[in-house]
């Protein structure tokens, strides 16, 4: 199906007149514009404003977005998917066994029906569809299974921007397969394959520059995922790629490839003084300390306390309540490298329950694991350092005093930790380390990678190559998620061994409005959106010079005719304006061929065809020729 051209004659288009809908054009954009496609969706007459982050979808969006459904359901069905349709509306109880309203937190909208019942506007449908197969299928016979929808779903946004973007309320497509086994025919892998192959067929067909990036599976769960990005400078996205393998993810899943140690192992150095209390007041920010101490983000340690959410697996890990991860002041924690390496879920520390624990959020050291229970402390890889090898001296470190407005200078790993780094140190590999980290002494001191990738850095995939970022807007959305669902809600099916077990789930999401909007923000120019061919609201527009003209009229009517029985959506601009004001509109809502109709041209047997994408003035073309060179442009 990817492979279909733009343009076919199976299918009759439409003809439709500019005065005969609703195409409200304006040159003002709304004040909180903050990105192109925001401007020049309401500007065209795409979208109104109804409240924060809930638009009205006007004529021309509602075409652009029947047909990227159009291109989903296509690449759906054609992958083996039975569409269905879901409520908007979920009961609260189908949340206790998943005790995903914990986890979308503040994101669920919530609301009571008259009876005082909790009920949920969907974000997504994981426990409706888990539920509706419970009384559904009962045996490995009837699997697999992929069940799609297409569906408002909702989120309560805290700060609704950047248009269709970030919304409260927004058009999706929702799939979910079911499994009776990961590998295999019918497993879920094969399903995932091909749910990725559709997915990149559909992307392809909407005219998008995309790339299949490594994700985190976030608050959906499961235990791999791709997200689908279209590639454009304003994406609110990083993602790093890896040129001579092809590997890409996003910055929260992205991989670091292998570093040597450092010159004399982990920790190892001496002080470069006495540790020295600095006075900090107002300061808990890298930045802020690093202005008032005269020194470098590189030369700082970022302490970030985490709380342990569930108990880990690992028998050495039982009992650990606190994680507390330390990079240096120019990087980030990966909370998800963090949880990898914790093996448990964890979550940013209450300021106030780390207070009473002794963390003095803002103003962390490392020291403060010392002498406290039921604290894994993981460190950096270029964080654990103690001998600054390029400079050929001690290292240089400036870290939280743990008291609020005091920092300290000089500090050193093994004077100031003492006995737990050393026992550490003699348990970490001076050769590197592994993925998952280096665990020494008693299991509660880790040195891992838990910062997030940064361009430059080693490449995961092909040694000698380094990482490059990119910036992109997340569309689509692929997870595994194994039985999370199915064993938390008792879908149990019957194996070939008559033995009961959770079944395996899949999802796959797709957000449809948010495509049409990041179409937007990957083409446009000054003058307006360049809409694909495969999604454009329509194909061609007809201008008409002067509207009365009778014989303007019929040569749009012949025009329109004959473009519509070759599957072209065509628009007629037949508004009393001025020429100079409708060729400004054409441009801004993006139709991909202009047609004007003047008289000059019209003396000659002729009109004048302009590529919305083409630079310049248009030609003047014999209307005979005229379907044949719409044709080429729209399927070229």
């Amino acid at each position: 199906m990817a492979n279909q051209p733009t343009i076919t004659s199976t299918r009759c288009g439409v003809s439709h007149r500019w005065t005969r809908t609703l195409i409200p054009t304006t040159r003002e954009a709304p004040n909180d514009a903050e990105v192109p496609s925001h401007v020049l969706l309401h500007r065209a007459g795409f979208i109104r404003q109804v409240g924060a982050g809930i638009y009205d979808y006007l004529p021309l969006a509602w075409r652009t977005l029947g047909k990227i459904c159009a291109i989903v359901r296509q690449e759906m069905d054609g992958a083996g998917a039975s569409e269905m349709l879901m409520p908007a509306l979920e009961p609260f109880e189908l949340f206790e066994g998943t005790k995903r309203d914990e986890t979308y937190g503040d994101n669920l909208f919530r609301l009571k029906d008259r009876k005082g019942r909790m009920n949920a506007l969907a974000p997504t449908h994981e426990e409706v569809i888990t539920q509706l197969l419970i009384g559904c299928v009962t045996s490995y016979k009837q699997l697999p299974m992929n069940l799609y929808q297409i569906q408002t779903k909702f989120r309560d946004e805290a700060r609704p921007r950047a248009g269709l973007l970030r919304c409260r309320e927004f058009i999706m497509k929702d799939a979910y397969s079911f499994h009776s086994a990961v590998e295999g025919p019918g497993g879920l892998n094969e399903a995932y394959d091909a749910m990725y192959r559709a997915y990149s067929n559909i992307f392809r067909r909407c005219g998008l520059d995309f790339s299949a990036v490594e994700a985190e599976s976030g608050p959906i769960g499961g235990s791999a995922s791709h997200e689908f990005m279209v590639n454009c400078a304003s994406g609110e996205d990083t993602v790093l790629k890896c040129p001579a393998s092809g590997y890409a993810a996003n910055v929260e899943k992205c991989e670091i490839g292998p570093r040597p140690a450092p010159s004399l192992g982990y920790f190892a150095g001496d002080a470069t003084g006495a540790l020295e209390e600095v006075h900090t007041p107002s300061c808990p920010g890298i930045e802020d300390v690093c202005a008032l101490l005269k020194v470098k983000p590189q030369n700082m340690l970022k302490t970030i306390v985490f709380r342990v959410k569930s108990e880990a697996p690992d028998e050495a890990m039982r009992g650990v309540e606190w994680v507390v991860a330390v990079v240096r002041g120019d990087h980030d924690v990966n909370e998800g490298k963090v949880r990898d390496i914790a093996g448990c879920p964890v979550e940013l520390a209450n300021p106030v329950e780390a207070l009473r624990a002794g963390f003095a959020i803002g103003f962390v050291s490392p020291r403060s694991v010392v002498g406290k229970k039921g604290v894994l402390l993981i460190v950096d890889r270029d964080a654990a350092v103690g001998f600054d090898s390029a400079k050929g001296k001690p290292m240089f470190w400036v870290t939280g005093a743990d008291r609020t407005d005091y920092h300290v200078k000089h500090f050193n790993w093994v004077r100031d930790l003492g006995k737990d780094v050393l026992d550490a140190r003699s348990h970490l590999s001076d050769k590197g380390y592994p993925a998952g980290g280096l665990r020494g002494g008693d299991g509660h001191i880790v040195v891992g990678d838990v910062r997030n990738a940064l361009a430059g850095d080693p490449s995961p995939r092909a040694a000698g190559a380094v990482l490059v970022t990119g910036r992109g807007i997340e569309v689509g959305h692929i997870f595994k998620l194994g039985d999370k669902y199915s064993k938390a809600m008792g879908l149990l099916i019957m194996g070939a061994d008559q033995q009961r077990q959770p079944a395996i789930m899949g999802c796959y999401g797709i957000g449809v409005s948010r495509t049409m909007a990041a179409c937007v923000e990957m083409s446009h120019d000054a003058d307006g959106i360049i809409w694909p061919a495969g999604i454009a609201p329509y194909h061609v527009v007809i201008t008409l010079i002067k509207p009365d003209d009778a014989r303007a009229q019929q040569v749009a009517a012949e025009l329109s005719a004959r473009l519509t029985a070759a599957g072209v959506d065509v628009l007629v601009d037949d508004r009393d304006e001025r020429a100079g004001v409708k060729f400004k509109d054409a441009d801004l809502i993006g139709i991909t061929v202009r047609l004007t109709l003047g008289d000059k041209a019209l003396e000659q047997g002729a009109v004048e065809f302009k590529a919305r994408a083409a630079a310049g003035k248009g030609d003047l073309v014999p209307v005979a020729e005229v379907p044949e060179r719409c044709l080429r442009v729209l399927n070229g």
